[in-house]
């Protein structure tokens, strides 16, 4: 099962706890063997005429699986049966365990086919349908995960839910064909009690969603000291991240330390902050959650340790976790964090980028073990025998050995292993610095950094000649939007041209290929062909981050003016008039039943939160009054929970901090071009500023579409004809710059 590494929603989880039927079903322990024999072709389902690579992975599945849709629902209207609704992605490695156990079993789909209407979805194409049962089941059960197996009335409505099933009775639960028997008897014996405690529950759900909230009331940035505590008890000081096994980078966490440390770095919880962040980003980049031959992060630790992951590799951890280390890169000047930046960027680029520009949504945590023949298992790509990497590296083995924690009995910590998975394997882990293997090798730093570069260069030949996880080359709106940021980011961070062009390539995919201009619609996915399914408020509002950071990084005005074309279209769809916030759902969906607002930043920060700092940002490029009152009504949305437990939603903590301070900008004079604006630019793309905004006046069509709503911009302009910095509040500016010295003395106050 793969675990899901936050709380249920706040609200819901605060306001009632259900009572529910005997047959809900327990999750089980996290690692349990799965016999990986692959599914046979003899049998053909309607999931075949699908573009998810999920639906596509149990289109000969003997169940009669359907996609989500009419179809199913009006069959099992028709023949009154309840629907067993199975919700998982293609590269989730538990989803794979319950397939090939009970999925391609003749003879559970006997049962599933005779007593249910049996329909498959693809979470990250129908991100609406999963949130509003994973609620259910996080609400019912107290924890969730993927695959997610519900069972629902013909109308929709939940009645029983759970995670992954084994197929036989283990751990005191039981079996899934036991379950599906119990379940369609119950049903068949009293449908109408269980329609009815459906109706109950779906109520109790919308009850929770539609708490009052104190949308009035003006939030006490306090909250931020409050979160910080809260952030700071659960910390590790040992291996760093918060809370134990198993452990998850959580980079929105990371995104509050940064700038709670900004708001006072000479205060002692400041600088605690800062510690606590950057001792977690040099924990997770020493350990085997991290790839230290491939680059990018896998999805999370099973110990505390960060060493043996859940293998899988998210294209949202990859774009928030290298904006991460982008941001201690430019607190600490430390290479060690520019480097983990490039790292994560170039995995990118080489393995998850389409020809096109877009960017595909993960890598499987599963893969053969051989060429041509089914086995297979988690870990096999990336795993190592120390017999393996000596043999691959002769006498540079022993350094390497020492440096990657290398054991001829295989190096996973004690209790991160139970089934035997990794018995004689080693998950490459910095065991010890480059200082210490020097030291105890007597050879120069350089010498053994140089070593351990070239033994990684043949390592990763080597490994690429095994077969690959299975790759999801699903192009998704949300997560495309979050790596434009982290490549915009970066061409400023790191003055790389490629990754804006990284960037700006991906910026042009989602417009030609995800945007229709007609209909001022935003599309969800994409996969040799845009899908049916229109965006959800996270698409837009992380494609609006992204465009924003772009303008920022290439101040190309059309990429500004998409965005505030999505910013229309997110407030129309999404935005609460009455009571703030952004709804998940436009609501034109009446099959989804339940219109949710996120209230957690979790592995993926909320619509909202994400939503409130682009408001804040655009109402001071445009000066638009209306944005300013949109964000500051979605923060007091969320009142409730904030008072309650901020640290839920450390995304919007960062934006009611940005919202809470004096707006800031800074204003460049000059052709982009020219040497002299670059090296202005260059300075303060060296210095950490999240709660300021940059434009660029170069007396063109730019600065026109600026000045349009901002007229302070107009007086803007270069001095004695050279390139000059503005340093303004609410564009009050100081006397300009023209000298790159001069400005920085300028930030540094």
């Amino acid at each position: 099962m793969k675990i899901t590494e936050t709380r249920a929603s706040s609200s819901l989880t605060s306001h009632f706890r259900f009572g529910i039927l005997a047959l809900t079903c327990l999750v089980t322990p996290d690692r349990i063997l799965a016999d990986p024999t692959p599914g046979v072709l003899e049998h053909t389902n309607r999931l075949a005429r699908e573009k998810s690579p999920y639906l596509l992975q149990h289109a000969h599945n003997p169940v009669d699986w359907y996609p989500w849709g009419e179809e199913a629902f009006a069959k099992a209207r028709r023949e009154n049966k309840p629907i067993f609704l199975s919700v998982g992605y293609s590269t989730c490695h538990w989803c794979h365990v319950m397939a090939h156990e009970s999925f391609e079993s003749e003879e559970v789909a006997a049962i599933m086919n005779r007593e249910f209407v049996n329909i498959k979805v693809d979470r990250e194409e129908r991100p609406d349908v999963d949130r509003v049962y994973m609620t259910f089941v996080q609400a019912t059960t107290g924890g969730g995960g993927w695959p997610m197996s519900v069972w629902l009335t013909p109308d929709l409505k939940p009645f029983v839910g759970g995670t992954y099933f084994p197929p036989e009775d283990r751990y005191g639960q039981p079996g899934f064909k036991k379950v599906l028997e119990r379940i369609a008897a119950a049903w068949k014996q009293d449908h109408e009690k269980i329609a009815g405690q459906g109706t109950k529950i779906i109520e109790a759900l919308r009850e929770a969603q539609t708490v009052k909230s104190s949308a009035a009331e003006k939030i006490d940035p306090k909250i931020l000291d409050a979160a910080y505590e809260q952030f700071s008890g659960s910390f590790d000081v040992r291996d760093g991240g918060f809370g134990s096994a198993p452990k998850f980078p959580r980079p929105v966490t990371l995104n509050f330390l940064s700038r709670f440390y900004a708001r006072d770095p000479s205060s002692e919880s400041g600088k605690h902050a800062l510690e606590m962040n950057l001792f977690t980003l040099r924990k997770m980049a020493a350990g085997g959650m991290h790839d230290h031959l491939g680059g990018g992060f896998h999805r999370y630790s099973v110990d505390r340790y960060w060493h043996v992951p859940h293998f899988e590799k998210m294209l949202y951890d990859q774009a928030q976790l290298a904006v991460a280390y982008l941001d201690a890169f430019q607190i600490t000047q430390d290479r060690q964090f520019e480097s983990v930046a490039h790292d994560v960027l170039d995995y990118v680029a080489r393995d998850m980028t389409s020809k096109e520009g877009g960017f595909f949504s993960a890598e499987d945590a599963d893969s053969l073990f051989e060429h041509g023949k089914p086995g297979h298992g988690e870990g096999v790509f990336y795993a190592w025998t120390k017999k393996e990497i000596d043999a691959a590296l002769g006498n540079a083995a022993e350094v390497f050995d020492f440096h990657y924690g290398v054991q001829s009995h295989g190096n996973a910590p004690e209790g991160s292993d139970p089934q035997d998975e990794f018995r004689g394997k080693n998950v490459l882990i910095e065991r010890h610095t480059i200082a210490e293997a020097a030291q105890h090798f007597r050879k120069s730093e350089d010498a053994v950094h140089d070593l351990l570069k070239q033994s990684r260069e043949k390592l990763f030949v080597i490994r690429s000649k095994r077969p690959r996880p299975h790759l999801d080359d699903k192009i998704i709106a949300a997560w495309n939007g979050l790596m434009i940021s982290a490549y915009a980011r970066a061409a400023q961070v790191l003055d790389e041209p490629r990754y804006l062009e990284s960037a700006r390539q991906a910026a042009s995919f989602v417009r030609a290929h995800l945007w229709d201009e007609s209909k001022k619609t935003l599309y969800r996915s994409y996969r040799g062909g845009r899908s049916d399914v229109e965006g959800f408020a996270d698409d837009y509002a992380f494609v609006i981050q992204g465009l924003l950071d772009l303008y920022g990084a290439s101040f190309e005005i059309e990429w500004l003016k998409f965005a505030i074309e999505l910013q229309e279209t997110q407030d129309r769809l999404f935005f609460d008039e009455k009571s703030g916030g952004y709804f998940s759902t436009s609501g034109k969906d009446k099959n989804v039943v339940l219109r949710m607002k996120d209230d957690n930043d979790s592995a993926e920060p909320a619509a909202s939160s994400v939503a409130v700092l682009n408001l804040l940002r655009l109402a001071q490029i445009r000066g638009e009054k209306q944005w300013q009152e949109r964000a500051e009504k979605t923060i007091g949305a969320f009142h409730p929970t904030l008072s309650r437990f901020p640290s839920a939603m450390p995304q919007m903590l960062v934006a009611l901090d940005f919202s809470s301070s004096k707006p800031r900008q800074i204003v460049i004079a000059g052709k982009k071009d020219a040497p002299e604006t670059k090296a202005l630019l260059a300075e303060v793309h060296r210095h950490f500023l999240p709660k300021t905004i940059i434009l660029l006046a170069d007396d063109a069509d730019g600065q026109n579409y600026l000045v349009e709503k901002v007229e302070a911009i107009r007086a803007i302009s270069m001095v004695d004809g050279k390139p000059a910095a503005y340093v303004c509040e609410n564009f009050t500016c100081k006397a300009p710059v023209t000298d790159s010295n001069q400005l920085a003395e300028l930030l540094a106050q």
